[in-house]
């Protein structure tokens, strides 16, 4: 795990970066293994939670949290992106940020509890009243967490977060379920998000051991805010665009029509989350470090890409063909339209695993007030979307309009994110050609499977179907092109095993870090000439 270091000026700079080789190529599978138990659990949870409680519950939480949500961006207030990019911060700069964080998380958990009639009245619904109210402390201790999990997470302690990760999912879902069991309902759910943040805020604080001081905010922490207003307002435009079909749904058609929806998009979601967050907490903090060195920084891009494209696309091209058998097994009987909910979000699965690496090059390359005017532009046209989709066709109109769009903005987003800078178009569109390639062959193969093995059980329908969706895969290893960037993602899980040196001294150079894996591997190869 890094270490701090101090400078003559009592500054903090990020841990020391001479194996920020092995730390990141290691970090990267490390943060992988949290996210994957993370996925497992909450899979397990929503296998369960989904035959005890009714769609209409999932549905009431949702409309709660579509709202809650903006209040903790505001919380947030992108300072997360912004310490992780900053290049130094002094012990009182850690200070003030995690006081104006607590002042953040105390002032919008009291306006979100004085606004819970008028949540209720949005969706007319009196239940909300008081379950906004049991929600509301969240944003409270989120506003705690915060510095602390950016603490750690910019001195790639990689390994911590994730156990954090695990725990605290285990926790809240632990204690979910058995409120779930004896009759709760709806409160279950609340149980649920409520201890597991509980815990995570315990655990970092044991972990980051935070020094608050005496209260205060200090000028040094004006240029956070500053770089942080940005990113908030990009991360508000985003949430926005990612939540107002919820509010949509939830106020056109009611908490059942939303409750399957909103298990369709959890579902969804789990690809993403598990490569592209284990990626993206990586990448801020090793990008950052490479942004001066533009041939490094174009190679690890490229690299994430490719391991993103083949790790995603293939997957949500199948997950789509087989969707009927999947959410049979996993939501049981009564949530049929999530199904098709599920196939017509793989698109927007698609566009957004790749798109998640523009909100990499905005932030590490210092660009957020650009990223924040093109939000400005497209999130609109995506809110648009929803209201033309859901005009259109309904829920399952709102969601294939959603799809189709996001994966039509990703066009001018990479090229207003690169223009000017030393990342090229090729290096965004190279990486992801063939896997773009085989999605058609990967669905194709597994929707054959699904009509010819009709009325099989379903769990005979999913594994007959997943394996017909891998056949292209395979097959297209006869490619030497493919063979090649198979060997290149092998190098990776290579890099990551290979132990550490120790007691190593680098190379007399100006720069910490050495040559990025040749030809697009996700890694930092270890100093040459290390004794």
């Amino acid at each position: 795990m890094g270490t701090r270091r101090h400078d003559p000026d009592h500054r903090m700079t990020a841990p020391t970066t001479d194996r920020l080789a092995h730390t990141s190529s290691r970090g990267v599978f490390v943060t992988m293994g949290g996210f994957g138990g993370k996925t497992l659990i909450q899979v397990g949870s929503t296998v369960v939670l989904a035959r005890l409680l009714s769609p209409a519950d999932f549905g009431l939480v949702a409309m709660v949290t579509a709202i809650v949500g903006i209040a903790d961006l505001v919380r947030d207030f992108g300072l997360t992106g912004a310490i992780i990019q900053a290049k130094k911060l002094s012990e009182r700069t850690w200070m003030s940020v995690m006081w104006l964080s607590v002042a953040l998380g105390v002032g919008l958990t009291l306006l979100i509890a004085a606004c819970a009639p008028l949540i209720a009245l949005l969706y007319d619904e009196q239940q909300l009243v008081v379950l906004t109210l049991a929600i509301a402390p969240i944003l409270l201790i989120n506003g705690l967490s915060m510095p602390m999990q950016a603490r750690v997470q910019r001195d790639l302690r990689f390994g911590t977060l994730a156990s954090i990760d695990i725990v605290s999912m285990l926790c809240g879902v632990g204690l979910g379920i058995i409120a779930a069991v004896l009759g709760w309902g709806v409160w279950s759910l609340v149980v649920m998000s409520g201890a597991g943040q509980l815990y995570r805020l315990i655990a970092l604080w044991v972990a980051a051991k935070p020094r608050f001081g005496r209260p205060h905010i200090d000028r040094e922490v004006l240029p956070l805010v500053s770089t942080g207003g940005s990113i908030f307002g990009v991360q508000l435009l985003n949430y926005a665009a990612k939540n107002f079909d919820n509010v949509i749904i939830g106020q056109q058609m009611g908490p059942a029509a939303l409750g399957q929806y909103s298990r369709a998009y959890a579902l969804y979601l789990l690809p993403m989350q598990q490569l592209n967050g284990t990626l993206g907490r990586v990448a801020l903090p090793v990008l950052s470090k490479l942004q001066d060195d533009g041939e490094r920084y174009r190679r690890y891009v490229r690299g994430a890409l490719m391991i993103i494209g083949y790790l995603t696309i293939p997957v949500y091209a199948v997950a789509a063909a087989v969707s009927s058998p999947l959410i049979a097994l996993l939501l049981g009987p009564g949530w049929e339209q999530a199904a098709t909910l599920f196939s017509l979000l793989a698109i927007a699965g698609i566009a957004q695993s790749i798109g998640s690496v523009l909100g990499w090059l905005y932030i590490t390359l210092g660009r957020a007030h650009r990223q924040l005017v093109y939000y400005l532009v497209t999130r609109p046209m995506v809110i648009g979307g929803y209201l033309l989709g859901i005009w259109w066709a309904g829920v399952e109109g709102l969601a294939l309009v959603y799809g189709l769009l996001t994966l039509v903005l990703l066009v001018p987003g990479f090229y207003f994110a690169t223009v000017g800078t030393f990342v090229r178009i090729g290096d965004i569109l190279r990486p992801i050609l063939r896997p773009v390639l085989l999605a058609p062959l990967c669905f194709g193969a597994a929707s054959w499977v699904q009509v010819v093995a009709d009325g099989l059980p379903a769990i005979v329908q999913l594994v007959l179907g997943a394996a017909a969706g891998v056949v292209p895969l395979a097959v297209c290893l006869l490619i030497p092109a493919y063979r090649r960037d198979l060997a290149q993602i092998v190098g990776f899980v290579k890099q990551a095993r290979k132990p550490a040196a120790r007691g190593a001294t680098p190379k007399a150079a100006p720069t910490d870090v050495d040559e990025v894996v040749p030809d697009d591997v996700i890694a930092v190869r270890e100093r040459k000439g290390k004794s």
